[in-house]
């Protein structure tokens, strides 16, 4: 996928500029970029990934962004203080979360990063069979559920296009519900 292609898929799902997010599972920041993009030079943007060459990668593209992106080395995690002292305005979760077995789980504990009122971005594919590379694919029919189990508001799909691979590529926002 091109820099333009993530930022024509993710454009639907970003509603504001500025702001604190986390892109889990950043791999090399074409997602990243796309972010820092939409999101503008007053944003800041924590890239994680857990592997070294991609974090490598990730610091070589902050330099070329006006916004402020911070690679971290992690697997689902966040380089800061608990919830509470550093909450995030988004996390995008861009070909990642189909990693995990238990999403929801990881999920829950991630979403307690986000501000009330905050987005989760999903871009994942629907009709896709498991395979090494989407090895527990979340279907559409399936991104409800989770979303909901996760303590979060439904998720709406924004965009879609077909894969390359197989299946539909597909960007869906769910929000942390305000008290």
């Amino acid at each position: 996928m091109t820099p333009e292609d993530a930022v024509t898929l993710l454009a639907p799902a970003i509603d504001s500029t500025g702001g604190t997010w986390a892109d889990l599972g950043a791999d090399e920041g074409t997602f990243t970029r796309a972010l820092a993009e939409l999101l503008g030079p007053t944003s800041r943007i924590y890239a994680v990934d857990r592997d070294p060459d991609a974090v490598a990668a990730l610091g070589q593209m902050a330099a070329t962004t006006a916004a402020k992106v911070t690679p971290v080395m992690g697997d689902f995690s966040l380089p800061f203080d608990p919830p509470g002292s550093a909450l995030l305005d988004g996390m995008l979760f861009a070909n990642s979360l189909h990693y995990v077995r238990d999403a929801k789980t990881v999920l829950t504990r991630l979403v307690a990063w986000v501000k009330p009122g905050g987005r989760i971005v999903f871009v994942e594919y629907d009709r896709r069979m498991p395979n090494p590379w989407v090895p527990h694919p979340i279907p559409i029919s399936r991104l409800s559920g989770l979303t909901a189990g996760a303590g979060l508001a439904p998720a709406k799909v924004v965009a879609t296009r077909p894969s390359r691979y197989q299946g539909t590529l597909y960007v869906a926002v769910a929000e942390r519900p305000k008290p």
